[in-house]
């Protein structure tokens, strides 16, 4: 394969490829959101959705020295969220997510991993003055957000996509370093099109990696 040298990053070796594959999508989007936000150490950093980004997205905020909460449907949810590494959990099917995060003293960052509109705006007003929602999902559905929410309260809402190979570099490295590991699922190459349409269907768990010998 012919590849220009600037597109390209180092495993380090106590990562294998098939470890370092999901890191390079799902852990590179959410490591540089987080690395690029306004959040120093200590304080309230909310992660909404535990999927296949949010998983990855506590454990680098964690692992940064954030105070995290996770946020995601379901009571079951809160031991895999505990095992992340976050501190708090938040079922927003029973409880306002919002309230919650203001209970703590609002947040200085929330990280939608999450897609849909409607999850922003119900997180969004559990910003501290001067907090950032920071959206990584993405879907059809609009933002709402209301004027009074966005300029009394001195909040802001962005997006944020991916990031560069020196990026990349870097998030293979901490990752190595601080142990922040994806929860996969390996098929091998042959079985594409069926791992694909498991993808498809909501059915990964979290990341579907595919094997070639």
């Amino acid at each position: 394969m012919i590849a220009k040298a600037s597109g390209l990053v180092s495993i380090p070796d106590s990562l294998s490829s098939v470890d370092a594959a999901p890191l390079l999508c799902a852990g590179l989007t959410t490591f540089s959101a987080l690395r690029n936000a306004p959040a120093k150490a200590g304080e309230l950093v909310a992660v909404v959705g535990i999927g296949g980004l949010g998983h990855l997205g506590v454990q680098y905020a964690r692992r940064m020295g954030f105070e995290v909460v996770a946020i995601a449907r379901g009571a079951d949810q809160a031991d895999l969220a505990k095992k992340l590494g976050a501190h708090h959990y938040v079922d927003n099917t029973a409880t306002d997510p919002a309230e919650a995060l203001q209970a703590l003293g609002g947040a200085k960052v929330i990280l939608i991993t999450a897609s849909g509109g409607k999850t922003v705006a119900e997180t969004f007003n559990g910003l501290r003055p001067g907090g950032v929602s920071i959206v990584l999902g993405v879907g059809p559905e609009p933002i709402e957000i209301s004027s009074s929410d966005l300029i009394f309260g001195g909040r802001k809402l962005e997006g944020a996509l991916t990031g560069d190979p020196a990026t990349g570099d870097t998030t293979l490295r901490f990752s190595a370093l601080s142990g922040v590991s994806a929860m996969i699922e390996t098929v091998p190459l042959e079985q594409a099109a069926d791992a694909y349409a498991k993808m498809m269907a909501g059915k990964a768990r979290l990341r579907m990696v595919l094997t070639m010998n």
